[in-house]
């Protein structure tokens, strides 16, 4: 786990290898993981997403999301999901407003999220 400060906020960012989440790590889970950095921002890597977790009919990236709300932490998904946003129109839908909104984030790399974060 790495962590990182920007201006006030303290990001940890997970690594490429480990439990899935949307599969056997929950929201509540990821914040437990993180727990010790007490972290405003939690990046995960796409690799460490649980199959389906990018397919908005599952349900699975909604509650998450909305775990991490309920406790207080913006999660940030990282890598590159162009492939999967090109096809499906919801997904492109649900990314484009998480983003617009800018509390939780889909970013291609670490060097966006900075930016993303001023």
């Amino acid at each position: 786990m790495n962590i990182v400060r920007h201006k006030g906020l303290t990001i940890c960012e997970l690594p490429l290898h480990g439990g899935l989440l949307g599969g056997d790590l929950t929201g509540p889970d990821l914040i437990g993981e993180a727990y010790e950095a007490d972290p405003d921002i939690i990046v995960v890597p796409i690799s460490r997403l649980a199959p389906g977790f990018l397919d908005l009919s599952t349900r699975i990236a909604g509650e998450v999301f909305q775990k991490m709300e309920q406790y207080g932490r913006r999660l940030v998904i990282q890598g590159d999901i162009a492939k999967e946003v090109a096809a499906s129109k919801a997904l492109h839908d649900f990314v484009y407003e998480t983003n617009r909104r800018g509390h939780h984030l889909f970013v291609p790399d670490h060097e966006s999220l900075i930016a993303r974060l001023g």
